[in-house]
């Protein structure tokens, strides 16, 4: 029987390392092997690669950028709406349009024209380069594929219809925004009113529909992209001078979505440039033996290989491809060069330990120091992403799955592939080999007769023939005899905590400031076409929103008095919202009521009721529309009322939640939609699901902390530091104009993997220091790690720098909240932790000293890469 185990050895509350020393000894086991037998694990990734990267020839099938499909919630109760909508009020198109009562946005083509020199549009030569206008968009073609209502073409403006080439006679005949039973609010733009009277208008808007219920569909899509191709052209040709013309289409903001995918691939040769600068830089050594540029090269290819496997095995497997996931490349290469630097900075501590000869033993001992910390990382980043896949967003969950595929290839790599490669390096080394060109390099006797040019570039230093102690690198000093000593003195710690309270007090405010759901303009590149359309329309036809349907969706007995009271009631109490306009509401019941109080008709009792509709219809065709009724019943119908005022993303969620509250309370079965009300259900999910995505993957980050790192108070300061961080990005992106949105939310969930990264080495090297006080464990932290964490942090920026001078939101919105997830996660790990862990110093140390011995062993002394 075994003897009793030893204390140290023990898990209890002061000690979890039961599960870091079986982990040290598999990670060993693995060295040993690839230190045996290096080939295989350099070939072997490569070929995976190769062979999983074939899977890129399925990238166009994968592709799946529809917008309302990637960055509106998979259950949103809008979707269910509107196939209500669909199975109780189809759609003619053919024969009898209407606009506010499609249940999609429809296939059209719009234009708004916007009078020059502040004149009105209504103005004789403005409205006769509209009439022009609109002969050059009213084709042959048009005419053929036109959505029709009483046999001829739905009107693009009412106004045209009224005037046509006459022109307008007088605008004050024209009464606003009601004129002859017609709703002008979206035809006209920038009103002027007199008593209801138009005195002038600034804007007027055409928007031409095209059939698509039939087999004209097709033929219909081409031709909007054929208007797409064209009409900047024609507009050209006609030479307007009195007013200015913006366009758009029903396939432009997924046209140009689409388009976004494409301006960003130039930026990966940027990145990776810009990444392999840097790593051979970091890892530069002044010998033609012990130069560690192939390392740095081989540890960008590593993550490379990652991302090419990663993306090349999902893309197999079917899972969609969506354009967020084009952000994935340039995160792992910040990551994995990371990891490379503390592979590296573990090997070279390892290679001074004169007892370290062999190079089974040498690997062995890198892979059971940073084998371990790139572990801790990886395996927080890596249950970040996943935890961020069970969001309602797929944009959210295709990124968060390609990203986490990608950190756990770029995890087995740096163990396998950059592992064999440190070996391969070593017997280059050993062997006297120059760097570059692998040939034998004779040491020369007399080197100090030579230049210190001509020495680095051709003579080098033997490896067999330990060269003379080396000081501490520049940063590491610094770091100890300085930066230490300044955050350890007592008035710094005062303006640390100064400083912390500002940065809280800024964070919490910018939380309450926190703008939801995101704007569809910023789907489109920055110079694109629809973004003027888009300020035209915002500008001028922002006081009225969305002309919102209520279905009644059961079958009621209309013929009952009561059931009308009670649909009147619930009608009121739609309109008593703030942001619609009582005096806009289109009723057929209130019509059909009216006939009733006027005596032309009975409609008490259910016969007379059902037969005296078509009195109704004849009066009021489009009514027709508005019900959905079988021989004896009426199983559903519907009415409108107009929103006004919606005019941001805070009106846009309180609209939906008034109506729908107001929808809920009603006696009478109700649903309230318009289609923009897909893209609204994201507020309803946006706050919820980041919540919930943050607090489990928080507390699984103080799960995976609690075994991986032996020091429980080490994983409150962990824990801690996550819940700061996400704070700060969570409030100063406000300050930054982005919104929480599907695409920020990603980020935030990328935020608690970081967080991890850049405090538990601070926290965990503080807490098993040897150190006898608070202020000399917090100075001997930062001189071990303080540097490490800089260049982790700079690697990291420069992975995702070249993305803010894309000309695109989606991807200039990740490079700003991975800033701020870098530079706070960095300030936390380099500024406030320490400063308060020296305030809890007396519980903060371990009752194992000897655990600082293997951190410093990682990290200290190590001059190529720190």
């Amino acid at each position: 029987m075994a003897g009793p185990r030893d204390p140290a050895e023990r898990c209890s509350y002061r000690n979890t390392n039961c599960v870091e020393r079986p982990l040290r000894r598999l990670f060993e086991g693995l060295a040993s092997g690839v230190a045996a037998c290096p080939w295989p694990f350099v070939l072997v990734p490569l070929l995976l690669s190769g062979g999983l990267g074939a899977g890129f020839v399925f990238l166009p099938q994968r592709q799946e950028n529809d917008i309302e499909g990637q960055f509106t919630p998979t259950w949103g109760p809008a979707k269910a709406e509107r196939d209500f909508v669909r199975r109780h009020f189809p759609t003619n198109d053919s024969q009898r349009f209407s606009a506010a009562r499609l249940p999609t946005e429809g296939a059209y083509a719009a234009l708004i024209a916007v009078a020059t020199n502040g004149a009105s549009v209504l103005d004789a030569a403005p409205w006769a380069e509209v009439l022009r206008l609109n002969a050059t968009v009213h084709d042959a073609e048009y005419e053929r594929l036109c959505a029709r209502t009483d046999g001829g073409c739905a009107s693009p403006n009412e106004l045209l219809s009224r005037w046509g080439d006459a022109g307008p006679q007088d605008p004050r005949s024209l009464r606003f925004p009601v004129n002859d039973s017609i709703f002008l609010g979206t035809a006209l733009g920038g009103v002027e009113t007199d008593g209801g009277r138009v005195l002038r208008a600034r804007a007027l808007k055409l928007q031409y529909y095209l059939r698509e219920d039939g087999p004209e569909a097709q033929d219909s899509r081409q031709w909007l992209e054929g208007f797409l191709q064209n009409i900047s052209s024609k507009v050209a040709e006609l030479r307007l001078g009195s007013i200015q013309v913006t366009y758009f289409t029903s396939l432009s903001r997924q046209q140009e979505f689409e388009g976004n995918t494409k301006s960003v691939i130039p930026l990966f040769s940027i990145t990776y440039f810009l990444t392999i600068t840097f790593a051979i830089v970091s890892c530069l050594r002044l010998s033609c033996i012990r130069n560690n540029t192939w390392l740095a090269s081989c540890g960008v290819l590593s993550s490379g290989l990652a991302v090419l496997s990663s993306f090349g095995l999902l893309l197999f497997c079917g899972v969609p491809f969506v354009v967020t996931v084009a952000n994935a490349p340039f995160l792992i290469l910040g990551v994995g060069v990371d990891d490379m630097f503390i592979m590296i900075a573990s090997w070279e501590q390892s290679l001074r330990k004169k007892e370290k000869s062999n190079v089974k033993s040498l690997l062995a001992e890198t892979y059971s120091e940073a084998a371990l910390s790139v572990t801790i990382t990886t395996l927080t980043d890596v249950l970040a992403f996943f935890i961020g896949t069970w969001t309602a967003f797929p944009s959210v969950r295709s990124f968060c799955l390609y990203t986490g595929t990608a950190f756990i290839f770029c995890y087995v790599y740096t163990l396998t592939f950059f592992g064999a490669v440190l070996v391969l390096n070593h017997k280059r080394e050993q062997g006297n080999r120059h760097w570059l060109t692998c040939m034998h390099v004779d040491v020369g006797k007399d080197q100090a007769e030579n230049s210190c040019l001509y020495n680095a570039c051709c003579i080098g230093s033997s490896s067999r023939q330990p060269s003379e102690p080396e000081g501490d690198h520049p940063m590491n000093v610094f770091f100890k005899k300085y930066y230490g000593p300044f955050v350890t003195n007592k008035w710094s710690k005062v303006l640390m905590v100064l400083l912390y309270g500002a940065y809280l007090a800024g964070s919490i405010y910018g939380c309450t400031q926190i703008r939801e759901g995101i704007d569809l303009r910023n789907l489109a590149n920055d110079a694109s076409y629809i973004i003027p359309y888009y300020d035209d329309d915002d500008k001028y036809f922002s006081t009225y929103g969305p002309r919102v349907m209520v279905a009644i969706t059961e079958s009621v007995d209309y013929w009952n008095e009561s059931v009308r009271l009670g649909i009147e009631s619930c009608a009121q109490n739609l309109e008593n919202i703030s942001y619609v306009d009582k005096n806009l509401t289109e009723s057929w019941l209130r019509v059909y009521t009216e006939l009733d109080k006027w005596g032309l008709i009975n409609i008490n009792s259910k016969t007379d009721f059902l037969n005296n509709l078509n009195i109704l219809f004849s009066a009021r065709p489009s009514f027709e529309w508005d019900i959905n009724k079988t021989q004896d019943e009426i199983e559903a119908s519907r009415f409108f009322i107009q929103t006004v005022n919606v005019t941001s993303a805070v009106d846009e969620k309180n609209l939906l939640n008034e109506l729908r509250e107001a929808a809920k309370q009603c006696s009478i079965p109700l649903k309230v939609y318009h289609p923009a009300f897909i893209y609204y259900d994201q507020y309803l999910v946006i706050v919820q699901n980041t919540v919930q995505n943050v607090v489990v993957a928080a507390g699984a980050m103080l799960v995976v902390s609690l075994l991986l790192i032996p020091n429980p108070l080490c994983c409150l300061w962990v824990t801690f530091a996550i819940a700061s961080v996400i704070v700060g990005v969570a409030g100063f992106m406000t300050f930054w104009n982005v919104n929480l949105d599907s695409i920020s939310m990603i980020n935030l969930v990328i935020c608690i993997g970081f967080s991890v990264d850049f405090s538990a080495h601070i926290s965990y090297a503080f807490v098993t220091s040897g150190e006898s006080s608070a202020n000399k464990r917090a100075i001997e932290a930062l001189s071990l790690l303080g540097y490490p964490v800089l260049q982790g942090a700079v690697s990291t920026i420069l992975g995702v720098v070249v993305l803010a001078a894309a000309s695109t939101y989606i991807f200039r919105t990740f490079f700003k909240i991975m800033f701020l997830v870098i530079l706070f996660g960095a300030l936390h790990g380099l500024v406030f932790i320490p400063v308060f862990l020296t305030f809890f110093g007396n519980f903060g140390s371990s009752p194992h000293s000897t655990m600082s011995i293997s951190l410093e062993h990682r990290f200290r002394n190590d001059k190529d890469c720190p």
